[in-house]
């Protein structure tokens, strides 16, 4: 079984308990950071700072490790659900979010859509251009 550090005390209650349950999950494996990395997309360092509760778990990671652990994953990706809500989001090394800055998935969100709009838009107009110009002139 791993030694774990003490998780940050300024991750909040929901964090907490998704950090704690993703920990005794790998300790049930039995796998080390780096073998855990070997059987997932996501590397041994991104493993610590998960664990560490450094920085927040993809949706992902969280079901790669129910995967590798054979465990059931909706009540994990529940938690993760509740812990998304409240991790903190923003700055590096900020220990509180702004209360009005939205959380970063929905920043890449809101980014993604606006790009996906943009390019639809110059599809239609270079389709209208193309069905404007005369095909053969001469």
């Amino acid at each position: 079984m791993t030694r774990w550090r003490p998780l940050p005390d300024a991750l909040p209650r929901e964090a907490r308990h998704l950090v704690e349950q993703l920990r005794a999950l790998k300790d049930r494996t039995g796998l080390s950071l780096a073998e855990l990395a070997r059987r997932t997309a996501y590397s041994k360092s991104s493993w610590q700072r998960y664990l560490s509760g450094a920085k927040q778990p993809p949706r992902g990671a969280v079901q790669a490790l129910c995967r590798v652990a054979g465990a059931e994953q909706a009540r994990l990706l529940a938690l993760w659900d509740l812990a998304d809500r409240t991790w903190p989001h923003g700055v590096a090394g900020s220990a509180e979010p702004a209360a009005d800055a939205p959380p970063a998935g929905a920043e890449y969100r809101r980014w993604r859509a606006a790009a996906l709009v943009s390019f639809a838009v110059i599809v239609v107009l270079l389709a209208g251009l193309l069905w404007v110009l005369p095909v053969g002139s001469g």
